[in-house]
């Protein structure tokens, strides 16, 4: 017999699994916009660049594991694509698969060890191997990546009709594989596994008491989200040609947190819009501040230092992100309409 709890639990996974088609259109209908008003090819940066926070926030914002160390899967996934193009054949969903299973392989091992730590020795142990990881592509293994200078590959089209390098073409091919891992993490977030690893955030030592392995279930949702974030990585060097080790910078990862916080984190919602206001700012400022230094006939610092500030402001500003404060301000109205009918 059912409890109350699992009733609603079962209604809750109902309803947001019929939102699902909704929140799909709404998403690619979003993305068609800022296309319109942006360069497409803008745009399929920001797609990508969301599927990699995706990923990132379901490590963070909902088990709570704050790593600095999450571009090495993307780099990995980017450079197994890279290397399958130049050196297997030049199949591009091969490539992507090839990059998506070398990031789960990779965090299958290490993970063995990283979800043993918490708090800030996960996220600095996380960040060690990234930086092991650069070492490995920009020395160890440059005949093959060829270091600084970067890995060029070039794939065919896609099921013979999809050129990756055709904006257009592109921008669809993207939009796509950001719907179908919209769609996943949906499914994921609000099924049983999801509340687990929401609950294991919340209070890990209560899920043990429970009866659940919680290093088995952290392991596993640390794998899940580098594979997605490899996913990422390879549609990057499938669409860009190009690999280069700033695919697999530990710098890389201030961006991934700063558009998790900006959206709001453990909100699929916020990811997106995270991740595109981190991306526009971080491609206007270049453009606006030699604008501006020409308005005031003045010196002005670089974007860079600007685009802290402003990021900053925004974190400080809104708590809990851009979808929190949003939400918070809706219950705010909706409860002042309740006491007014009152």
């Amino acid at each position: 017999m059912k409890t109350l709890a699992d009733k609603s639990t079962l209604n809750s996974g109902v309803t947001s699994r019929s939102m699902v088609p909704l929140e799909l259109a709404v998403i690619a209908v979003g993305f068609v916009l800022v296309a319109i008003f942006m360069r497409v090819h803008w745009t399929t940066n920001f797609m990508i660049f969301c599927m990699l926070v995706l990923s990132y926030d379901l490590l963070y914002g909902y088990m709570g594991h704050l790593s600095f160390g999450h571009m090495l899967y993307f780099g990995a996934g980017a450079y197994a694509a890279g290397l399958w193009l130049v050196r297997i054949n030049m199949s591009c969903l091969q490539a992507i698969l090839a990059g998506v299973l070398c990031s789960a392989l990779i965090a299958a091992v290490l993970g063995c060890i990283v979800v043993r730590t918490r708090g800030a020795t996960f996220a600095l142990i996380n960040m060690a191997f990234n930086e092991i990881g650069y070492f490995v592509v920009y020395s160890a293994l440059r005949d093959y990546t060829h270091g600084e200078d970067g890995l060029s590959c070039a794939g065919a089209p896609v099921l013979g009709m999809i050129d990756p390098y055709d904006e257009y073409h592109a921008f669809g091919f993207v939009l796509v594989l950001l719907l179908a891992v919209f769609w996943f993490m949906r499914r994921l977030t609000s099924s049983p596994y999801g509340i687990l690893i929401r609950s294991i955030k919340e209070n890990e030592k209560r899920v043990s008491f429970l009866g659940y392995n919680t290093s088995a279930f952290r392991w596993l949702t640390f794998v899940i989200a580098s594979s997605l974030a490899g996913l990422a990585g390879a549609v990057f060097a499938v669409v860009q040609g190009f690999v280069s080790p700033m695919a697999i910078s530990s710098f890389g990862n201030v961006e991934i947190i700063f558009a998790v916080l900006i959206g709001g984190a453990g909100n699929l919602y916020g990811a997106l819009i995270g991740g595109v206001i981190f991306m526009v700012i971080k491609n206007f400022l270049p453009v606006i501040i030699p604008g501006a230094q020409k308005l005031v006939d003045f010196t002005l610092p670089q974007w860079e230092l600007w685009l802290g500030i402003v990021l900053l402001i925004i974190v400080f500003a809104l708590r809990e992100g851009v979808v929190g404060f949003c939400a918070a301000k809706l219950s705010a109205i909706r409860a002042g309409r309740t006491s007014e009918g009152i």
